[in-house]
């Protein structure tokens, strides 16, 4: 019978250079269920994330001090990798969802 476990699969600053968030661990499926991105600065930001090296959000601006909520089922396979990176540091990654082995 397979073990589902509710997850923050990454929680954390973007770096400006396009970094690793999450990697599936082996012998498991994740479902990712949301993703928040929010930007604490005074001024605006971009932001871009991909899902095993397909873009969901590419240069996507966000305005100050502002959160955009992102409500998505992707399913992701063992090794499958999520990417992200932002224009300043002060954007962050809140990204959830559910690991199955």
């Amino acid at each position: 019978m397979a073990t589902t476990t509710s997850k923050n699969l990454f929680r954390g600053s973007a770096n400006t250079s396009t970094t690793l968030l999450y990697t599936v661990p082996s012998s498991t499926t994740t479902v990712v269920t949301n993703i928040a991105v929010c930007n604490t600065a005074a001024s605006s930001a971009t932001f871009s994330f991909t899902l095993n090296g397909i873009s969901l959000h590419s240069g996507t601006t966000i305005a100050a001090n502002t959160t955009v909520y992102i409500d998505l089922k992707q399913v992701m396979t063992a090794s499958q990798q999520i990417q992200g990176s932002a224009s300043a540091v002060t954007v962050s990654f809140h990204i959830a969802g559910v690991e199955i082995a």
